[in-house]
């Protein structure tokens, strides 16, 4: 059974699954049925942070320009333009054993492409949801179903994998932005052109 988190929750994650190596995060949402005009594209990033909350360089950006980093530690697999069908819209994939040093933490996010052309944001977003599997198992660890109401945020941080004393926990974070994936990339200490 999948433990679900409610937003700012903390779950242990290989204290009680010492063996837990690979991690499938799935994040999911589907664009509500009375919006007219442009197609959503919603897109999963991950920031691989540092102690200091930001991303070492541009290359601890993963997303759909970036699919893998280095390390082979995350790995992105595949922009999905429409988010039809049930289900994971996007996934990426965590090799704990691989997640370098200096990175302690990694957040999970999602922005809505080219949100102010589109005039698009996450209030015209439902069911959202981030979850983690075991790939070894293929079972479903936790889940958190956002369910807060975004009426003008164009990005969210879903949640984050963080060590902690050498074990790995999850936060469910659920904080919403302005500014799409620009902002998210200067919060994350990432220069955008």
């Amino acid at each position: 059974m999948p433990i679900n988190l409610s937003k700012g929750q903390r779950v242990d994650l290989t204290k009680d699954n010492p063996g837990l190596k690979n991690i499938m995060v799935g994040l999911g949402w589907d664009a509500n049925e009375y919006d007219s005009g442009s197609e959503f594209d919603l897109d999963v990033s991950a920031f691989l942070l540092g102690a200091n909350g930001k991303c070492p360089t541009e290359k601890e950006f993963i997303f759909y320009g970036n699919l893998a980093h280095a390390s082979g530690a995350v790995k992105h697999m595949g922009d999905n333009r429409t988010g039809d069908g049930e289900g994971d819209d996007e996934q990426i994939e965590v090799d704990l054993s691989k997640v370098p040093a200096n990175i302690e933490k990694i957040a999970f996010t999602v922005t809505i492409y080219d949100s102010e052309i589109r005039h698009q944001n996450f209030g015209q977003v439902s069911n959202a949801f981030i979850r983690l599997v075991d790939e070894a198992s293929g079972a479903e660890i936790v889940r958190y179903d956002l369910g807060e109401d975004f009426s003008i945020e164009t990005a969210i941080v879903m949640g984050e994998l963080y060590k902690n004393n050498g074990l790995w926990k999850f936060n469910a974070i659920g904080s919403g932005f302005q500014g799409g994936l620009a902002a998210l990339c200067g919060h994350y200490g990432i220069d955008v052109e």
